[in-house]
């Protein structure tokens, strides 16, 4: 392997004050915002409507991200004393000096997921929407977040993918000095791929949004994708080692299903 055929990755992990990986969700969430309030548009739904939409949809995703990566992926840790169970609902490390401010350090994609379905639950109940048009309007967007959720992990150089010799590979040097798959930036790459694709069949088929189909399309296309991508990925926690399936692609399945059922749903 001839190291000048990789890329070597260290980026700062802040631009001034803001850090990157902060600086991609909220660009991810913005530009989610402004499709979905695009498709209320479309919709002629009232707008006294669309802004609460947002805020169930935040503090869903990042309760259900949270959530779910302290309970599936660390539940050892979080879930053995009091000062743990708070450090995983309140953004702080307790250490021997006193308490400090970390931010949320770890977050999962399925958590997140099913987080939002909650939270569009709890919406729809207030503003008496149709779940299905909802859930639609919220999966075209979705992809747009996804990608730059990706694009954050690639900058902070997380969820790191095995070692490979292919010529595109990345050495991530705050990790080590090994030529890895960028598995962050392959699911940002189809995430944005998915982005198009919805956006295009949207404007030939608007008639579909109510039906469930976009919502099943947007779980079952990432999920799937999801899926095959964690064979590049190195294990996130040491008990995945051994696996025949990691955690990521178990928690992927039940997303599938779901997803094809509700495509089925709405093709009848």
């Amino acid at each position: 392997m001839t190291s000048l055929l990789f890329i070597h990755w260290n980026p700062s992990l802040t631009l001034g004050p803001i850090r990157w990986y902060s600086l991609c969700w909220l660009i991810g969430l913005l530009l989610a915002y402004l499709i979905v309030k695009r498709l209320y548009k479309d919709l002629k739904i009232k707008d006294e409507l669309f802004d609460p939409l947002f805020i169930y949809c935040f503090i869903g995703i990042l309760v259900g991200a949270r959530l779910g990566h302290c309970i599936f992926y660390q539940p050892d840790y979080f879930l053995t004393s009091w000062t743990h169970f708070v450090e995983m609902l309140l953004p702080i490390h307790f250490t021997p000096e006193g308490i400090k401010f970390t931010g949320y350090e770890g977050l999962a994609s399925h958590g997140g997921t099913l987080g939002l379905i909650i939270a569009l639950w709890l919406y729809v109940r207030w503003s008496k929407l149709s779940i299905w048009s909802v859930l639609d309007m919220i999966a075209i967007a979705t992809p747009v977040t996804a990608c730059f959720i990706r694009l954050g992990n690639l900058m902070n150089s997380e969820i790191i993918g095995k070692v490979t010799d292919v010529p595109w590979a990345f050495i991530f040097e705050r990790v080590d000095m090994l030529p890895r798959h960028p598995g962050q930036l392959y699911e940002a790459i189809a995430y944005g791929l998915l982005l198009f694709i919805m956006w295009a069949i949207y404007k030939r088929m608007p008639q579909k949004v109510g039906t469930g189909f976009y919502f099943g399309l947007c779980l079952t296309y990432i999920f799937t994708f999801r899926f095959f991508i964690e064979y590049t990925k190195d294990i996130q926690e040491a008990f995945e080692a051994g696996m025949l399936f990691n955690m990521g692609q178990i928690l992927s399945v039940p997303f599938v299903i779901i997803g094809v059922y509700c495509m089925y749903r709405a093709r009848k």
